[in-house]
């Protein structure tokens, strides 16, 4: 039995653990959430210290820190030829360059938003520690951003740097001297760079030499001397209280470092260099030769096994870098080894042209064998029918029939008025007859003849186009006859028909854009869709694009000047100081609807920095910024308490 004064201390007991339990009622369990970014102590030698000597420094702060992709985020300037070796140790960060230092050099190594604390992941911000081996340090900046040459698309990742060497030649034969690389925005920010005259470049530099020396790599290159400078001035902070409520907003004085909105547009030069990448027999009736670039001279074949007099058809693609070589000859199908000796242009190591010969040997992927194989199979099919056919008493046929030379008529069954049905050939075409093409409209219920012509679509191989005088609202029957076409193997084409209708022009709309400042420059225009893919482009000169039959959709427009009036967008060339041709964007969407016209004037050369493509369009979209995560403001109003900030324990 428990006793009177035992029984008073277990109630006290109980009391005092309620008591304590009310007491602690809002506390979140497992306490706040840490919401302060890392604190920096101090630095081994320290930030912005002079006469610097040692190579390994030191960068201390108040708790453990972890320091994320470093070797892609982490930027030291000048270059170092050597990578040097920076990662985290617990509270500190640990610098060790294994290059020489250069005497009277501001070094700066730019961490941009790799550090933050262990724990929470709450990110430092922007943070460049610097030193110099000289008496002063060098703060002056330069900015702005790189975008791709052929489509403004913003280039993250690519190293941009300075020289104040201003000939055209130090590109390629020295390393930056002050470096940065750009963001996901492909925005850059040189720092550390004493004043003078500079020239900048940018360069996806692929052998870590920070120097040009690859045709491959992508460059960007600016002909203007740059000349940093500075001012004072003020910038708007914002203080929010929580994601919808501004606590303040601060004016803060700071340096304005000049110039900031640099725009270099990169492109990659055409690679000359020639030479064979590969050859192949993929199909027995054909081989290729690939080239890494085009020549106008085909290559001179001789058949070391075979005669090769007469004994192909050549296709050759838009570029002359890619031939097809056709065998006419069934016997030479069959033969699955064809050996051979090819003469063509190459480029030595000087990028001069001279005559390489090689001797190749192509092997048919689809042995004779193997084909003699499915033709029997194919003809054992067919007697099987016969037989059967026979029996029934039904007629058949006596002969195995040959092979038909299949027509495919892609186009859809509704056209535009300024588009042609198009016919394709699996296998180049000996003769077409034109007398057995017909092409018949109909009006009211009555069908008649229509004119035409059938051509070959330039820069297709095996495709024809029909062009007529195409009527809007107007339905048109394409028939071909039996042995219409025959190809280069003897097959003829079976009879073959087509139905379709041309669009009413009701369905369209119209798009008129006057180019200001573009009147008597060639300029290229293209109707581009939502994916930045050309859906309509026009030539012109006089300083207007016009657009017709434009299918109601949501449209942007771009154009480039066409400096050598070629009709295509052409690469620039370091060498010969030539810029790529230049991509303008229309700033805004264009809505074209049924029967609509869509009027508007545009001056393409007048345009910021940081707008020089539709939002929309850009695919490279900026990396979402390390903040906060003020978990602690959720957690408040989950217990129902007030969030005070500065009541936090931490």
């Amino acid at each position: 039995m428990i006793r009177r004064n035992q029984l008073y201390y277990i109630l006290l007991t109980v009391f005092v653990c309620l008591l304590s339990s009310c007491a602690k009622m809002g506390q979140p369990d497992g306490g706040w959430y840490d919401e302060t970014p890392p604190r920096i102590l101090g630095a081994s030698p320290a930030d912005k210290a002079t006469e610097v000597t040692d190579h390994k420094m030191y960068i201390y702060f108040n708790e453990f820190i972890k320091l994320s992709d470093a070797s892609q985020k982490v930027v030291v300037s000048p270059p170092q030829m050597e990578a040097p070796d920076i990662k985290d140790a617990g509270k500190r960060i640990i610098i060790n360059l294994k290059d020489s230092l250069k005497p009277n050099t501001t070094y700066t190594i730019d961490f941009s938003d790799a550090i933050s604390d262990n724990n929470e992941g709450n990110p430092l911000g922007n943070y460049t520690y610097s030193f110099s081996t000289g008496g002063e340090i060098d703060t002056m900046e330069v900015s702005g951003y790189v975008y791709e040459a052929e489509n403004l698309e913003p280039i993250k990742g690519i190293m941009v740097g300075l020289y104040d060497n201003l000939e055209d030649s130090v590109f390629r034969k020295e390393p930056f001297q002050r470096v940065s690389r750009t963001d996901s925005r492909g925005r850059f920010v040189i720092k550390g760079i004493k004043p003078g005259n500079y020239r900048v470049y940018a360069l996806m530099d692929a052998d870590g030499n920070y120097l040009y020396n690859q045709k491959s790599e992508k460059i960007a290159f600016n002909r203007d001397i740059i000349v940093p400078s500075s001012k004072p001035d003020i910038r708007q902070d914002t203080i929010w209280r929580d994601s919808l409520h501004i606590e303040n907003i601060l004016q803060v004085p700071y340096t304005h470092f000049l110039p900031d909105d640099i725009v270099l547009r990169a492109f990659t030069e055409v690679q000359t260099d020639r030479y064979m990448v590969k050859n192949e027999r993929k199909e027995a009736n054909r081989f290729t030769l690939l080239f890494s670039y085009g020549d106008d001279d085909l290559p001179v074949i001789r058949g070391l096994n075979f005669n090769e007099e007469g004994a192909f058809l050549v296709e050759a693609t838009e570029k002359r870098d890619t031939i097809t070589y056709w065998l006419r000859d069934t016997l030479l199908v069959n033969q699955d080894t064809l050996q051979m000796e090819v003469q063509y242009h190459a480029t030595d190591t000087a990028g001069i042209l001279y005559t390489q010969t090689d001797t190749l040997t192509l092997l048919s992927k689809d042995p004779y064998e193997k084909r003699l194989k499915q033709r029997e199979k194919e003809y054992n099919e067919w007697k099987k029918k016969q037989e059967k056919a026979e029996k029934r008493g039904e007629p058949f046929q006596t002969e195995m029939p040959a092979r038909s030379l299949g027509i495919n008529m892609s186009f859809a069954s509704e056209i535009d008025p300024d588009k042609n049905p198009v016919l394709s050939f699996e296998t180049p075409l000996e003769h077409a007859d034109t007398s057995k093409i017909h092409l018949y409209s109909k009006h009211d219920t009555l069908w008649y003849r229509s004119p035409f012509i059938f051509r070959e679509k330039l820069n297709k191989a095996r495709t024809y186009e029909v062009i007529g005088e195409w009527r809007p609202d107007t339905e048109y029957s394409l028939e071909v006859d039996s042995a219409a076409f025959t190809d280069i193997y003897g097959s003829v084409s079976d009879s073959a028909k087509k139905g379709f209708k041309v669009k009413s022009n009701d369905a369209y709309g119209t798009i008129f854009m006057t180019l200001e400042g573009m009147r008597g420059k060639n300029v290229v225009a293209q109707l581009v869709n939502t994916s930045d893919a050309v859906v309509k482009e026009v030539r012109t000169n006089n300083g207007n694009a016009e657009f017709f039959y434009v299918a109601p959709n949501t449209y942007y427009l771009r154009i480039f000047v066409d400096e050598n009036n070629n009709g295509k967008w052409d690469t620039g060339n370091y060498d010969e100081g030539r810029q790529a041709e230049t991509i303008y964007y229309y700033p805004s969407k264009i809505e074209c609807k049924e029967k609509w016209d869509y009027t508007e004037t545009w001056s393409p050369l007048r345009g910021s920095a940081t707008s020089l493509k539709p939002s929309e369009l850009v695919k490279q979209k900026a990396d979402k910024a390390k903040t906060i995560k003020n978990r602690n403001l959720e957690r408040a109003k989950q217990l129902g308490i007030e969030y005070l900030k500065e009541n936090m324990p931490y």
